[in-house]
Order: C-alpha cells, then sequence, then structure tokens
C-alpha cells in the first residue's frame, strides 16, 4: 500500500489511519447560511452507459491505500450530469469517452482526505471547514478512454498524484500526453465547467454555488 508516495508497512501507522477515518465519520460538517437549491442528485451512467466508472475510493488504489467508498458509484447534481453527458456525447466523433474516478463526495470523506494529508500537499485536498464543490455534487474527477480500445489514455501525471505534473498547464510529459489532457479540458469548458489549478482531473460546475454541502451516504440517495 502506498500514501503520498511512501511505501507504508507499519501497522501503526494503518491505525492512525483508521481512526482518523471513524472521526471523520462522526463529525457534522459546517451549518451553512442561505439559500440553496434543492439537491438533486443523480447517477451518471443511468443518463449515458457508455461514461465509464473507474471509482478508485472504492478500491485500495488511491492514495489513502484503502477504500473509503462501500459503491462504485458516481453522482452529480443533475444540471452538472446533462453537461456531462453532453461532453462525452462530444468526444464520441473524436474516438473518446470520459472515465470518471469521482462525483459527489460525502463530507466525511473530504475531512479525512485532510486530516490524514501533511501540511505541505494540503492544496491537493479540500479544506473541510469550508466544504469541497465535491460535497455539493458539483465537481467531477475524470480522464478519456480510448473507444476502439477501452484503455484510459495516458496523460502527463497520474490521478491523484500529488506533484507539478498535475497541474493543468505542467510543461512536461510527451506531447501526446498534452494534447489529451488539454482536448479533456476544452469540451469540459466549453460545457460550463472548470479546470481546478493543481489537478487537470478536477473540473468544478458553473452553479456550485447554488447547492449545500451534503454528508449524504450513496446508498441513501434516491
Amino acid at each position: 500500500m502506498k500514501s503520498f508516495g511512501i511505501k507504508l508497512n507499519t501497522d501503526w501507522i494503518l491505525i492512525l489511519i483508521f481512526i482518523f477515518f471513524m472521526e471523520s465519520c462522526t463529525t457534522k460538517p459546517p451549518q451553512e447560511k442561505g439559500t440553496f437549491k434543492e439537491s438533486d442528485l443523480v447517477e451518471l451512467i443511468r443518463l449515458d452507459s457508455t461514461i465509464k466508472l473507474d471509482i478508485r475510493y472504492a478500491t485500495n488504489n488511491n492514495f489513502t491505500g484503502r477504500p473509503v467508498y462501500k459503491e462504485a458509484r458516481a453522482f452529480l447534481q443533475r444540471p452538472a450530469a446533462e453537461a456531462l453527458v453532453k461532453v462525452n456525447r462530444d468526444l464520441k466523433p473524436l474516438g473518446y469517452g470520459l472515465v470518471i474516478f469521482d462525483g459527489y463526495r460525502p463530507w466525511c470523506v473530504t475531512k479525512f482526505f485532510w486530516d490524514i494529508t501533511p501540511k505541505e500537499k494540503k492544496k491537493f485536498v479540500a479544506d473541510p471547514g469550508k466544504g469541497s464543490r465535491h460535497n455539493r455534487g458539483c465537481a467531477i474527477d475524470l480522464s478519456l478512454y480510448d473507444l476502439a480500445s477501452g484503455k484510459t489514455v495516458q496523460m502527463p501525471g497520474e490521478f491523484d498524484e500529488m506533484s507539478e505534473r498535475s497541474y493543468p498547464d505542467y510543461e512536461g510529459g510527451t506531447e501526446e500526453q498534452r494534447r489529451m489532457r488539454d482536448l479533456l479540458r476544452s469540451n469540459m469548458e466549453a460545457n460550463g465547467f472548470t479546470v481546478y489549478k493543481f489537478e487537470w482531473w478536477h473540473f468544478d460546475y458553473k452553479d456550485w454555488r447554488s447547492y449545500r454541502i451534503e454528508n449524504i451516504q450513496f446508498k441513501d440517495i434516491h
């Protein structure tokens, strides 16, 4: 198991991570004032079954080294989900489709990520005191896959990599990797999404401020 590029092979580190996770699950999200739209979280594959899922946080293959979701599912607020379906449709003539790493994220998971992330890496995770746009159902982590082969395309950096290779303007990698990264970005931006300045895979939908922070679990979303 690896976390932040450091191999975790001691029991006490695993126990500490578990304690952070359990503490996050018992803490309540911040209370927000103001008027917000009613939440309407929808499951992406119900709108478009050709959207591919690779929900890393339902596996050990993520920076925490353990599953934090019990189900490999992805949700967004309906307007954001419909915009994402359009992106997927626009990419098809080019030979590509969308592969989703994460969508709506319960607030307790955001707190867990914050608690276990070193100070110098916290720009890659959201402050739970302010909430994540993932918690509002208006952020998506994703990449491209090749329709012919079904394989995820190579980008200059890996998903959840906490390094400069994750920056959307990183000039390293191959020309083809940068072209794929920019293709994803241009299509997302054409449909109301904005890339996060430290993560090429993270995009926020334009109306994210209209929705409250949520802490509902996937199984309770109807």
